[in-house]
């Protein structure tokens, strides 16, 4: 039985492991072993530098970004992780978060971890909007007087935000007059957008709990990213493209043609995070769900790849990962698929389950292995399938 309202409100969250029969104690120790071979194991992505800092990387790529850095931060405040948390964050404040000039309070999206050097300056949305919502969550649950103060963090970015009007070409991190999220607040990713960035649910917790004043702003761009998934994923296979404009419509960036690619590969977890916690647009997320799933099922449930055209046909570009450039039946979008699962709920949804459940995050028979965003989508998704990816409420 799906809830009647989201769980933001009920406290209540689906546990689709257990429903899919298997026992609590073996659904702890996997969302264990995942959060131990990422964070603990000999291929783990997070390091520990001196007694106070540490960082998440992107090992195929070399670097430290702020997409993997604010993900181990929600990880770490989800599954009370306090210690790993402020590691991270004390990290990115020193080396990531730009201190003066046009972009204070933002991030640079890369950085090489040993050297310090940042390979970017320029910050990706996705990044920020991550940062701020895993601070507000460890505001409400650590407070914020145990060495650092959450809330007055997120704050400052949220407020440098704000103050952002375009000098040196530096932006607010929605777009204004579409009250739609960036690609990037700089140049001319500030016209453009990311479906994967477009997390109403996380939307809903700043209204909540950022309490800045912005609440109805919040709350708007929160409306317009559900309606603009509507129009971003494709009527038959559910499939969106990695970048679009402000209407939905697929965006070819200079640097690839537009089609589902790995960027995509969150929207059905941000979509079904949004169904759980607040339940505000069941029909289309539901319909959604069940065409996404349609189409994989289509390509085989064991067999389909992680880059398509959003029609399903073959992309003539394929994006390399790392050093790799393949189609490849990912662990990642494995996983991602399974979220999708939680709009659903019935027996043909749960093969996804079932099949996430025997998934393991080990190298590929080619030698491709991604502990860092394979791993992280990974273990989200046994957090959001298991009800441990949680709103974290003020007490």
């Amino acid at each position: 039985m799906k809830p009647s309202n989201g769980a933001f409100h009920t406290h209540e969250y689906p546990n689709l492991f257990l429903e899919a029969g298997y026992a609590q104690s073996e659904i702890d120790q996997k969302v264990d072993k995942a959060y131990h071979d990422l964070f603990e194991g000999p291929n783990r992505i997070y390091f520990e530098v001196g007694d106070s800092m540490g960082y998440v990387s992107d090992l195929k790529n070399h670097d430290a970004r702020t997409e993997g850095m604010s993900y181990g931060m929600m990880v770490a405040v989800q599954l009370n992780k306090k210690e790993v948390f402020d590691r991270i964050w004390r990290w990115s404040k020193a080396y990531m978060q730009h201190q003066q000039g046009p972009r204070e309070g933002y991030f640079a999206w890369s950085i090489h971890p040993q050297t310090l050097k940042k390979n970017a300056e320029g910050s990706a949305s996705d990044g920020e909007l991550y940062y701020v919502t895993a601070l507000l969550f460890a505001s409400n649950r650590w407070g914020n007087d145990t060495g650092i103060n959450y809330y007055g963090e997120a704050r400052r970015i949220l407020d440098a935000m704000w103050k952002k009007d375009g000098t040196g070409s530096v932006y607010h991190l929605f777009n204004i007059e579409h009250k739609q999220i960036s690609f990037v607040p700089e140049g001319r990713g500030y016209l453009w957008t990311d479906p994967s960035y477009h997390l109403p649910a996380f939307l809903e917790i700043w209204a909540e709990y950022a309490k800045d004043g912005h609440e109805q702003f919040y709350r708007d761009c929160a409306d317009t990213s559900r309606v603009f998934l509507h129009r971003a994923c494709h009527p038959v296979t559910g499939l969106n493209a990695d970048y679009t404009e402000f209407s939905g419509k697929p965006f070819s960036a200079p640097w690839m043609p537009a089609a589902f690619r790995y960027d995509s590969w969150r929207v059905p977890m941000n979509v079904a995070m949004d169904f759980v916690w607040y339940h505000k647009d069941v029909q289309w997320q539901t319909d959604y769900a069940r065409r996404f799933q349609a189409f994989l099922r289509s390509q085989g449930i064991d067999t389909f790849v992680d880059q398509y055209n959003l029609d399903g046909s073959t992309p003539d570009f394929i994006l390399q990962a790392g050093e790799f450039k393949k189609l490849r039946h990912s662990l990642g979008l494995i996983s991602t698929a399974a979220c999708a699962s939680l709009m659903l709920r019935d027996a043909q949804s749960m093969a996804f389950v079932h099949k996430v459940w025997n998934a393991k995050l080990e190298p590929y028979e080619d030698v491709y292995f991604d502990p860092y965003y394979d791993g992280l989508l990974y273990l989200f998704s046994l957090m959001h399938l298991s009800g441990k990816y949680q709103v974290i409420n003020a007490d």
